[in-house]
């Protein structure tokens, strides 16, 4: 007789088979969501970060404030961090790249000494630049534009040389900025109502611009009220301390010099140009910095000059200068101007200003110029210490005489969210406009976060700005303000280049390969933004180099953000633990379990001949 089975028995096997089941399940779909969030890239030292919450949490904590003064705190998280020294006195205003001792030992030809010239992997500094003794932070903007603390860039040597001139005025521990310049003494202003009755200056059409042999800067200065951004440049104290008088005074500005090598800036960058008296010899070399200045003007863009040689015969005898010479001169420019197919707009006084045509329809007689040697179309972009050549760099191709070559930008500030033209045309691999758009928005999201983090974001503490791995620009655009100004960097190693598209969006930026010193003073910038920088250049030079420049860069009591992988941002904490910084680690804001973590530091005050330095 067969037994008869128990009801309860397999409705217990039931409910067991269903429960395992049921956890499987739940198991997979956990495992399935750690591998889809990245988590388990560095996930035991996100964990051990996350456990320790104090060092995750918004950071009360750490102080942005400014106090001018104070004792350096005792930093020692490990006896085995290295501690970094302060660099003797005679560094306080060091440029590596632009060292004046080493630039003597090269040719003077074509200015060649004052390009960069950087120093040999032994050659290099491993201490920390000192602030000078007095130090303050800059005046907020827009008294910044007139008035820099004596302290912070003792050189006088301005208000003689150029005191007839309203460059610069010494008033006891102030120096004033009269907005002068040599070629306007009555005043930027009414030097810029000028150029405004022949530029579209005031509508939006001209956002960018490039001042080349800057002087203080004035001229930039005084854009920025009319909504242009100027990217300044002048040589290393060709005038004493020029450049870092304008960044003190919260004005773009680099070091450079037209000499041989290629400007770093991508082609049609610049809505309009500008030399005032800034003595490049314009119809030297077959007009070589002519079209250099060309192949980084946007088609209808707009080039100043004002000064020698332009009207000649009424002022050869106050520039002392032969009229023949000058004659001369100036139809070298006219010639080369007209081989680039710029058309004159103006000539009145001693300023002369051309446009450049919107595309090269009407320029197809320059094909049969014996003189337009072209050049090739993939190396309009490739500047970083190539050669200048006597090339013309061809425009991109259009359909209709009519057509902007490039494509047509909109009025600032329109352009600045408006999808680029070199990402509509698909001429940046692997960015879509759907890619473009989707980074606007992550950046918009970091931006808010960074601004909780940091509550001093965009309310005129921080004038100068440095994105150091600028991507398509994304940081600046959701940072734009009129209280600050952003430099963009594109590394030189980066995947993809979009400088262009930087410029195309109303900012400016440059190349850089930060294996090398950035081409400015020490204590330029305010706040420095560093995403996904040392994952870039983890392979390619020593991190501790390029923080070391960072702090060289970075004024006392300024501000870094890193973003990065956890286990990068754990060897960076590392050794800025030795530099005199206070660092936190704060969460992605999406959470705890996204391995990619927000470092947030400032940098301590402290300045030669203080408690806190060494000074030898």
């Amino acid at each position: 007789m067969a037994l008869k089975p128990n009801s309860a028995d397999g409705r217990t096997r039931s409910w067991v088979q269903i429960f395992i089941v049921f956890g499987l399940c739940c198991f997979f779909y956990i495992l399935g969501a750690w591998q889809r969030s990245g988590f388990g890239k560095g996930d035991s030292i996100a964990l051990e970060i996350t456990k320790h919450g104090a060092d995750c949490a918004i950071i009360p904590s750490l102080n942005f404030e400014t106090h001018h003064a104070g004792e350096v705190g005792n930093v020692g998280e490990s006896e085995k961090i290295k501690s970094f020294q302060p660099c003797p006195p005679r560094y306080v205003d060091y440029t590596p790249c632009q060292d004046q001792k080493r630039a003597m030992t090269f040719p003077r030809d074509n200015m060649i000494y004052r390009e960069r010239h950087c120093p040999r992997e032994e050659e290099k500094l491993h201490c920390l630049v000192p602030a000078p003794k007095g130090y303050v932070t800059p005046f907020p903007w827009p008294k910044s534009r007139d008035y820099v603390p004596y302290a912070n860039a003792p050189y006088k040597a301005l208000t003689v040389e150029k005191a007839i001139q309203n460059w610069i005025q010494y008033e006891g521990n102030v120096f004033r900025f009269p907005g002068g310049g040599t070629q306007f003494p009555q005043g930027a202003d009414k030097y810029i109502d000028q150029l405004a009755a022949v530029i579209p200056i005031t509508n939006g059409t001209v956002r960018t611009a490039l001042d080349t042999g800057c002087g203080v800067a004035s001229w930039g200065a005084y854009l920025w009220s009319r909504n242009v951004l100027t990217m300044s440049f002048a040589p290393r104290d060709s005038h004493e301390a020029q450049v870092q008088f304008a960044l003190e005074r919260g004005v773009p500005a680099v070091i450079g010099v037209l000499g041989t090598i290629k400007m770093p800036y991508p082609s049609r960058a610049f809505d309009m140009a500008h030399c005032s008296r800034c003595l490049i010899p314009w119809g030297a070399n077959d007009g070589m910095y002519l079209k250099e200045v060309d192949r980084v003007l946007r088609p209808g863009g707009y080039w100043v000059l004002s000064g020698p040689p332009i009207n000649w015969r009424n002022n050869y005898k106050a520039w002392q200068r032969p009229k023949e010479e000058l004659e001369e001169e100036q139809q070298k420019i006219e010639d080369v101007a007209k081989l680039l197919c710029w058309e004159k707009k103006h000539e009145k006084g001693e300023i002369a200003i051309w446009q450049k045509r919107v595309n090269d329809e009407s320029c197809r007689g320059r094909e049969d110029d014996s003189q337009a040697k072209f050049c090739k179309a993939e190396e309009a972009n490739d500047v970083w210490y190539k050669k200048m050549d006597v090339c013309v760099t061809p425009y991109p191709d259009v359909s209709s005489s009519s057509e902007v070559a490039g494509g047509e930008l909109k009025p600032f500030p329109e352009r600045l969210f408006a999808v680029p033209p070199r990402i509509a045309s698909g001429s940046v691999p692997g960015v879509s406009v759907e890619t473009y758009e989707e980074d606007n928005n992550i950046w918009k999201k970091h931006v808010n976060a960074y601004k909780k983090i940091n509550r001093l974001i965009d309310s005129g503490r921080y004038r100068n700005i440095l994105d150091m791995n600028a991507g398509l620009g994304g940081f600046a655009a959701a940072l734009n303000s009129p209280k600050l100004w952003v430099m963009n960097v594109m590394p030189t190693i980066a995947e993809k280049d979009t400088l262009g598209v930087i410029y195309e969006r109303g900012l400016i930026g440059i190349y850089h390969d930060w294996c090398e010193a950035f081409s400015t003073y020490p204590r330029t910038y305010d706040l420095i933004h560093a995403h996904g920088l040392f994952s870039l250049y983890k392979d390619k030079c020593n991190l501790e180099d390029i923080l070391l420049e960072m702090d060289r860069i970075l004024r006392p009591e300024g501000a870094v953000i890193f973003r990065d992988e956890v286990d990068v941002l754990i060897k960076v904490k590392k050794i800025t633990a030795g530099m005199r910084w206070d660092t936190k680690m704060v969460d992605h804001e999406d959470g705890p379990l996204v391995p990619e973590k927000v470092l947030v530091a400032v940098k301590q005050y402290w300045t030669i001949g203080g408690n806190t330095t060494s000074a030898q």
